[in-house]
C-alpha cells in the first residue's frame, strides 16, 4: 500500500495521479492528495511513474506504515523499483522492450477503472 509521499521531492507533475489505476490520488495545489488511500492496490505504477522518486510503496498491501521520511531519504529506497526494473532505461534496453509495450494497455486499464469508479460513486 502507498506508504509515503515525500513533499520536498514532489514536483506536482501529477504522473502518479495519471498512472494510478485505482484513482488513489487527486491533483493538489502543491502535491497530489492521497484521496482514497485504502483503494491502493500496491501495483507500484505510481512509483514507476514518479521521476523524482517522491513515493515509497510498502510491499505489504495491507499496511500503510512507512519509515520516517528522513530515513527514506537517507536509505536509497526511494525509486528503487523504477531503477531496479530498468523502467527508466532507454527504449533499446533489450529485455524490457516488451514490458514497455504494456503502457497503452495500462493506460486503457486506468481509463476503465476511472469509468467504473465514476459509476460506483455516481460521478
Amino acid at each position: 500500500m502507498i506508504g509515503a509521499l515525500i513533499a520536498e521531492r514532489c514536483t506536482n507533475c501529477n504522473a502518479c495521479v495519471k498512472a494510478c489505476p485505482a484513482l488513489v490520488f487527486d491533483p493538489g495545489e502543491q502535491t497530489p492528495v492521497l484521496a482514497r488511500f485504502a483503494d491502493c492496490q500496491t501495483c507500484y505504477l505510481c512509483e514507476l511513474a514518479c521521476e523524482t522518486d517522491a513515493l515509497w510503496i510498502n510491499p505489504d498491501a495491507a499496511s500503510s506504515w512507512a519509515p520516517p521520511h528522513r530515513h527514506l531519504l537517507e536509505s536509497g529506497q526511494l525509486g528503487r523499483i523504477r531503477l531496479d526494473s530498468g523502467w527508466n532505461e532507454p527504449a533499446d534496453a533489450g529485455q524490457l522492450d516488451d514490458y514497455r509495450l504494456l503502457g497503452p494497455l495500462l493506460n486503457e486499464g486506468v481509463e476503465i477503472a476511472g469509468r467504473r469508479y465514476a459509476q460506483k460513486h455516481g460521478g
